[in-house]
This record gives structure tokens, sequence and C-alpha cells, in this order.
């Protein structure tokens, strides 16, 4: 396999702009661009479609993304594997890294042990996974292909780093 850098941490949070302000004061990460109720055409869980309605800031912190995601409905999801529903628990979820073939990329990871906790389709196409690697590396991995738009959205993210005050949050609508 190919050398696979982050390109984003990702933590799981109850709320999304709370922690994207507290990172930036902390750290002077962002600014954060919000998406409310990411819109998915289709969310598979371990093997059962599911219901997943989330929400993420996206932000830069030096040479890497960061990302804060909750959860928005109740439900099993790949999120509550890590930090359990009504635990109150929050943390490192994900690293997310590009691939070449995402496919390809997950039989892998499924072929070392690691299962499939999510894949998961926008409304635009774009696919996504997650892979259960906790118990290897103490987080899931997130993988995707580097798509025009996705690269696009990074660039723009990294580009806006510190163009605005620590804290700040823009809405973004994504789908």
């Amino acid at each position: 396999m190919a050398a696979l850098p982050i390109r984003q941490i990702a933590y799981f949070v109850p709320d999304v702009r709370a922690a994207a302000r507290a990172h930036a004061a902390a750290f002077g990460s962002g600014p954060y661009f919000v998406a409310d109720s990411i819109p998915l055409t289709r969310a598979v869980h371990r093997g059962v479609e599911r219901q997943l309605d989330h929400s993420s800031a996206y932000g830069q912190w030096g040479e890497v993304m960061i990302e804060f995601c909750q959860q928005n409905n109740p439900g099993p999801s790949a999120f509550h594997d890590l930090y359990p529903e009504g635990a109150g628990g929050q943390g490192l979820h994900h690293v997310a890294l590009f691939v070449d073939d995402l496919d390809e990329a997950v039989a892998g990871f499924v072929g070392q042990g690691h299962e499939l906790a999510l894949d998961a389709a926008m409304t635009d196409g774009f696919r996504y996974v997650f892979v259960d690697t906790l118990a290897t590396y103490g987080h899931m991995l997130e993988l995707y292909e580097p798509r025009e738009s996705l690269v696009g959205f990074y660039d723009y993210v990294r580009r806006k780093a510190g163009d605005f005050s620590k804290g700040v949050t823009v809405d973004i609508a994504l789908g």
C-alpha cells in the first residue's frame, strides 16, 4: 500500500460549534465551517442501513484539517460504536485518509481483520467509509477518494486559516 498521510483528525463531540470555539481558543485553529445535518442518501452501519443525521465543523490546525462531529439523531452508528449514546463521552473518533481506490482500500483493511463500520453516500454521490481500526490504532479510519470537490474543500479551508478572529464559525451547506 502506498503512503497514506493523515488529511484530517476528527473528534466526536456533543456540540460542534462549542468544540470549534474551544479548540480555536486553546490552539489558534480555524476558522471553522459548520455543516448542519449533512445530507446522506445512504448510511450502512455494520451491514445494516440506518438513518444518520450528523453535523460537522471543519477547520485548519497547522498542516491538518480538524473536524468536530456530532450525531443529531438517536440510534446505533459508527460514532456511537466508540462513544455510546447517552454516556456523555467525547474524543478522538477517526483520522481521514485519501485513497486512490476506495473499494480496494476497504478490501485491504478488511483483509487485515478490520470491520467496515460505515459505508455512506452524500446527495452528490460522494462516498466515504469508516473502517474500525480501534483495536489497532485507537480510532477509526475514514477513507475517501480525492475527488475534485473534496480536494477543493480541503484547499479552501486551508487557505482561509488565519483570515478570521479566533473562534469564528461560518455555516455552510453540503450536499
